[in-house]
């Protein structure tokens, strides 16, 4: 997916979204890392700060998790055994 930098949509939410449809779809499997910020950076071409809010708005829908020093992974769902 592309980023419509003059779109409505916040860029940040933007990739928010593809990142959530990667979850969704299984792309992104629950407990693994999802792209780092400097990923973002370089796959989108937006600052660090806008990969930085789209993880940060992820957290807050309750997607990913962040584990310091670590990474974001994808959070498991409620009924996801271990």
């Amino acid at each position: 997916m592309t980023i419509d930098h003059d779109g409505d949509t916040p860029v940040y939410r933007q990739i928010a979204a593809i990142i959530a449809e990667r979850i969704e779809s299984g792309d992104l499997q629950p407990r693994r890392r999802i792209p780092s910020e400097s990923d973002l950076v370089q796959e989108y071409g937006v600052a660090r700060e806008t990969a930085r809010r789209a993880v940060a708005y992820l957290r807050e829908q309750g997607l990913v998790y962040t584990v310091p020093q670590r990474g974001t992974f994808v959070k498991p769902s409620e009924g996801d055994v271990e």
